[in-house]
């Protein structure tokens, strides 16, 4: 397997997340305590928590979970459910288990690091991006003009990370449609699905939708739940699930025992979760877009499809990457410059960042943004 080159993302948070005084990029919605899970809790799975066993849990996942989580989707039974420990052991396993050295692969940019390089590091790969002057969209047309013989898995991410874009209805349907007349698969991150404003239409799950699909599925986005480590892929290849399931012997072999009680009890009550964040969305929404409006001369901004994050543009002459480093030295403000999600496969927009609206808190740090720009000024 070839080095990984740095995750940049991820490098970037480890150095500023938990140090800024304004976290305004964030990806998940806003979490919340345990003590206020488990008052959602019914009488026997709060017992079951606090009287688990502290052992080793079933590779596949504590049955009861895999329930839960089949339970989201339209079509998916338990033993299509393979959980991880987090969305990035799923997209890990997913990758290698699916590619080998003489596939081809296609991935859409700008896109989540891991869903580039792991892929690069097993085959050839090729890029599809999106196109900021069509909402972000995905052309269908392009990706067909990509596919080769051997091109083996596409994947796709909606609501995107980080522009909130969701693809069309009819334009996901030409895609399943040529990747089952090519027989590939598709890998779907779907970790923000459901999470956007009231009136937010969101795609099928394509395990649902498509024999070589899989979904991608996690606590830590729209459920705001990232502390519990829970993710999940649904495919109805049960070859496919049963061959990441061996690779996850090399991994994490099993998840966390009590993580997975709690995301029992957060998935039967994932309506109330979601509801909850999407409120925080609906407020926080006009607060940015209110921001935008006041400093059109700096931002140009789109409005989101769906998640509780979007992809502004910066107009300021120093360009994203000065302005951003300035903003968290001087003001300790948090934003993702788009250098973050850069591509080794193709030129990808620059001078964006990445904006969050999926915690509380948002109009203190928008307070502080508008100082930091009015006394800048």
């Amino acid at each position: 397997m070839t080095m990984l080159p740095d995750f940049r993302l991820e490098t970037h948070f480890s150095k500023w997340e938990f140090n800024a005084k304004h976290h305004l990029t964030a990806s998940d919605a806003q979490s919340i305590s345990l003590p206020e899970l488990l008052n959602m809790a019914s009488d026997d799975d709060r017992r079951a928590f606090e009287t688990m066993w502290l052992g080793y849990t079933e590779t596949f996942g504590d049955p009861a979970l895999r329930e839960a989580i089949a339970g989201t989707f339209q079509a998916q039974r338990p033993d299509n459910i393979l959980c991880f420990a987090g969305a990035s052991e799923g997209i890990f396993a997913a990758n290698q288990v699916l590619l080998s050295k003489d596939d081809h692969a296609i991935v859409v940019t700008p896109n989540y690091q891991s869903h580039e390089t792991l892929p690069q590091s097993i085959c050839d790969v090729s890029a599809v991006p999106l196109d900021p002057q069509d909402g972000w969209s995905l052309d269908i047309d392009r990706v067909a003009a990509t596919i080769r013989p051997n091109t083996k898995l596409i994947t796709i991410n909606f609501p995107h990370n980080p522009t909130g874009a969701i693809l069309s209805h009819d334009r996901y349907q030409a895609l399943i449609a040529l990747c089952r007349k090519h027989g590939i698969y598709i890998l779907h991150d779907e970790i923000f699905h459901g999470l956007g404003a009231t009136g937010t239409k969101h795609l099928p799950f394509i395990a649902d939708e498509y024999e070589r699909g899989l979904s991608l599925g996690v606590m830590s986005k729209s459920y705001g739940l990232p502390g519990l480590r829970i993710g999940w892929i649904a495919c109805q290849d049960k070859a496919v699930l049963s061959a990441m399931e061996r690779m996850k012997h090399y991994l994490s072999i099993c998840n966390s025992g009590p993580s997975e009680k709690l995301s029992i009890i957060a998935l039967k009550n994932k309506d109330k979760l979601i509801g909850r964040n999407n409120a925080i969305i609906d407020h926080n929404l006009p607060l940015w877009a209110g921001f935008f409006a006041k400093y059109n001369h700096l931002f140009e901004c789109q409005r989101p499809d769906g998640s509780c994050m979007g992809f502004a543009k910066y107009k300021g002459p120093e360009g994203i990457d000065a302005f951003a480093e300035t903003l968290i030295q001087e003001a300790g403000i948090l934003i993702l410059p788009s250098a973050i999600y850069r591509s080794e496969l193709g030129q990808t927009p620059d001078n964006y960042f990445r904006y969050g609206y999926g915690r509380t808190g948002l109009a203190e740090g928008l307070e502080a943004f508008d100082a930091y720009l009015s006394q800048r000024k």
